[in-house]
């Protein structure tokens, strides 16, 4: 079997990276950045230290806003169109998932017009062009979409995202700071970081996975439990922890795929309009007690990875404890369980768009419309 990796061209890593931003576009000969980056990042300031960088050195470029925490198909076209009449010729997202999946698909349209219609990018979309040149700057540790070839819009007129897979979209460069990361707050901090353990999980117990993804998603799990706590307290070693996890396991799962965890969070997030880290936490514990007589040792290497002594434990014993360590490490950082939200009239349309996501056939378990329902009823209050 051949199993496909994607990885960035280039990434750098470590604290005041962004410094050398600079030094790259001038390297590559580029002259005005589109700078796709959300409203509350320009507000608070955290777009400013990349923008400030660039004027130092008298550089071009343009900031782009028009991007929702769950983006849209109407923020696309509209940075499509932005794209196009700014003169730039490369892009910087500066942001978590959802400036950097805006960033994806106005690039990809950018430069591969026939799929102007964006919900022709749904599934594995066909393309022929890379995307605009593009250096993404995470500010969150968790989606790790700066080093993905996925990226998920929100249709709001059929109330359901869709997840795009294309090998052109990774972006060229990553610059991984966690200075950029400090200004997170609390409870986006616990949110992405819990986003970035289902990442690693599922990508570990997914049925495509392979040994490459293994090494690099179990590492990510050790890297996460061991500084997220730290990391919500914004203590300067939990921050590097977590943004060397994300990374690591954006590398992986990228490359071999999710489960439903990831298929209901995403129903969740385009029907309530609920923080994506915020709905993974919430399934992933209930979606491992599901799949946890499918994924054969792998729920004891991954107790073992969040400081689980599971010497002589039997199987189910250690399967157990892996779903409480993820349990209990959620609850300290402060993600609630339930979702008051859900209601049990949506449950058919839920289950039916989480059944028909692009994450549910790597899910180590065949699963039902029925079964995800009741998966759902485990969340409500």
């Amino acid at each position: 079997m051949v199993n496909r990796f994607v990885l960035n061209g280039i990434s750098y890593h470590g604290k005041g990276a962004i410094r050398g931003l600079p030094g790259i576009v001038k390297e590559k000969g580029l002259k005005k950045a589109f700078v796709a980056s959300d409203p509350d990042l320009v507000r608070f300031g955290v777009t400013a230290k990349v923008t400030d960088i660039l004027e130092k050195e008298g550089m071009q470029y343009e900031v782009y806003t028009d991007i929702k925490p769950n983006p849209t198909i109407e923020n696309v076209k509209s940075g499509v169109a932005c794209y196009k009449s700014s003169g730039a010729d490369y892009m910087i997202t500066i942001g978590g998932g959802s400036s950097m999946d805006t960033g994806k698909a106005i690039g990809i349209i950018v430069n591969n017009p026939e799929f102007a219609d964006v919900r022709s990018l749904e599934g594995e979309a066909p393309t022929q062009n890379r995307t605009v040149f593009t250096i993404a700057i995470p500010t969150t540790a968790g989606t790790a979409a700066e080093t993905t070839i996925n990226y998920v819009i929100t249709d709001t007129e059929k109330r359901r995202k869709f997840v795009c897979v294309d090998t052109n979209d990774i972006p060229d460069i990553a610059i991984v700071d966690p200075d950029m990361m400090s200004s997170m707050p609390k409870g986006l901090t616990a949110a992405t970081g819990m986003d970035a353990l289902t990442h690693a999980i599922e990508g570990y117990t997914t049925k495509n996975t392979w040994r490459l993804a293994d090494c690099l998603n179990l590492e990510a799990v050790r890297l996460i439990a061991d500084n997220l706590k730290a990391a919500v307290d914004n203590q300067e070693k939990g921050r590097e922890g977590m943004a060397i996890g994300q990374y690591v396991t954006g590398m992986a799962f990228s490359n071999v795929g999710l489960g439903i965890a990831h298929s209901m969070a995403h129903t969740l997030g385009a029907v309530y309009d609920t923080p994506h880290g915020v709905a993974c936490a919430m399934m992933l514990p209930i979606v491992m007690e599901y799949n946890a007589q499918y994924t054969g040792e792998k729920l004891r290497d991954i107790a073992e990875a969040m400081r689980v002594d599971t010497a002589g434990m039997s199987q189910d014993d250690y399967r157990a404890a892996a779903v409480y360590a993820v349990r209990k490490l959620s609850a300290e950082v402060g993600i609630p369980e339930k979702l008051e939200a859900l209601k049990e009239e949506d449950l058919e349309f839920l289950a039916e768009s989480a059944y028909k996501d692009a994450c549910t056939p790597g899910n180590p378990r065949e699963t039902n419309i029925e079964d995800i329902k009741a998966l759902f009823r485990k969340i409500m209050l």
